[in-house]
């Protein structure tokens, strides 16, 4: 099996999951040569019982055009959490081993992990994901610390997406930085 790398992002109302909800999950899986295997979104209903973190809601306030896209044609959560192990089932029917990938890895990790688990039992994903972060500072070779988007080079940029909190969107636009760095740290 070869690798694909499942770059996801996720929107939600509140820093941790269970006492708060994910409300977007998108994915975008590529080889390493940077080919689009196939993407997942979905929108997601609030965990019954949850609430809203007051700075999260804050900020969701300033950006109301991207609140408004994670709220269309939201599902229930397990639902959508079996849809998106179906999905990462496919992947490997096609003989790919899905290796999650996130910036940053913790925050997205956590969320999917806890609702794989909570709603189907299992993570195709096991422990584990891959950070860009991490690999920007081993790459640029400086402190974790002092690694951002602001110090990391235009080239491993795309150039036709804006990061606007539409979870596939910012999922294809941090994938396509992670095989742009992929590739260099290769050569």
């Amino acid at each position: 099996m070869q690798e694909a790398y499942v770059s996801v992002d996720i929107e939600a109302d509140g820093p941790i999951p269970g006492r708060f909800s994910m409300l977007s999950l998108g994915a975008v899986a590529f080889q390493a040569d940077g080919k689009e295997i196939g993407f997942f979104s979905a929108n997601l209903n609030p965990l019954v019982g949850a609430g809203q973190d007051s700075e999260t809601m804050n900020w969701w306030s300033e950006n109301k055009e991207a609140w408004n896209i994670c709220q269309k044609g939201a599902r229930p959560a397990k639902e959508v959490m079996q849809e998106f192990a179906d999905w990462l089932q496919w992947l490997q029917e096609l003989d790919y081993a899905p290796a999650f990938v996130g910036y940053p890895v913790t925050f997205d990790f956590m969320f999917v992990y806890w609702y794989l688990m909570a709603f189907v039992g299992y993570s195709a994903f096991s422990f584990s994901g891959i950070d860009i972060k991490t690999l920007a500072m081993v790459l640029l070779k400086k402190d974790f610390r002092k690694i951002g988007k602001r110090t990391m080079p235009h080239r491993w940029f795309s150039k036709r997406l804006n990061h606007k909190h539409v979870a596939v969107d910012d999922a294809r636009e941090q994938g396509e930085m992670f095989i742009r760095m992929l590739k260099e740290s290769r050569t």
